[in-house]
């Protein structure tokens, strides 16, 4: 298999990287195009992938194409890509139409993924063109495993409520820890403290809510004992509509999701 990757920026060499290690493809089948020269001699050394500046020496004869530029990029790729190859868009906000109509091709897969990726603890959400093959879905489903979860969504359209929720759900999450951690140090831990508890209690919390097998609200119930210090807590953030706030983030991210995709 022959596979080219273009764009390699931080999500290019995660998804590279995790597959390498997975056993996804080799080392010897991939060509990296990235416009940047220090980049290239990086990922030549470290990974030992060969590497171009120019996209259709990357693109000629592969089996897989990565995109992972930046969307506003799209139009600068010159390439094609074989009649029977894959093509993978992770380009936020680029619909599928935009991609067959700027590459003349039509076996599509288009994934939103996320930042945590570049930990293997990616959520990736993903779609497929009908003339994509069960081999290239399955080939799809690997490469998006090796980056952490993945869900086949049938609709184009929710990929752009996967942009509002687990694409810029890192963001909500992160504001969220830096404002515990700012608490924390408010009340008199020092910093370093504050960064570990904060850290791991988050963790921990969704590796829990991953596993128990209940809802968040069972969990939410299960550590709030009446009139104890949980209690306590989220009354405040009730009184602040923290709740009601992540609702209205969630939906405005959807709305200029949709915006940035221009029409569906």
């Amino acid at each position: 298999m022959k596979v080219a990757i273009i764009g390699g920026g931080v999500m290019g060499e995660a998804i590279l990287h995790a597959a390498l290690e997975g056993g996804v493809f080799s080392a010897a089948e991939v060509t990296v195009c990235e416009v940047v020269e220090h980049r290239r001699e990086q990922l030549a050394g470290v990974y030992g992938v060969s590497t171009t500046a120019v996209a259709a020496d990357a693109m000629g004869g592969a089996d897989l194409v990565l995109l992972s530029v930046k969307p506003q990029d799209i139009h600068s790729v010159r390439g094609s890509v074989n009649d029977g190859g894959l093509l993978v868009s992770i380009m936020a906000g680029v619909r599928i139409a935009t991609i067959e109509s700027e590459f003349h091709h039509k076996r599509i897969v288009r994934v939103m993924p996320n930042t945590p990726v570049a930990a293997k603890a990616g959520m990736s959400v993903w779609t497929a063109t009908a003339d994509v093959s069960e081999e290239q879905r399955g080939l799809a489903q690997r490469l998006l495993a090796a980056i952490g979860r993945e869900i086949y969504v049938d609709d184009e359209k929710k990929l752009d409520m996967a942009t509002a929720v687990s694409g810029s759900g890192p963001g909500y999450v992160f504001l969220f820890i830096e404002a515990m951690i700012e608490g924390a140090v408010a009340i008199g831990l020092t910093r370093a403290q504050a960064d570990e508890m904060v850290l791991q209690t988050v963790y921990g919390s969704a590796v829990y809510a991953h596993e128990a097998g209940k809802s968040a609200a069972e969990l939410r119930a299960m550590v709030t004992s009446p009139a104890g210090t949980t209690a306590a807590g989220l009354l405040e953030l009730e009184k602040g509509a923290v709740r009601a706030s992540i609702i209205e983030a969630i939906k405005a991210a959807h709305r200029r999701a949709q915006e940035l995709g221009g029409p569906a």
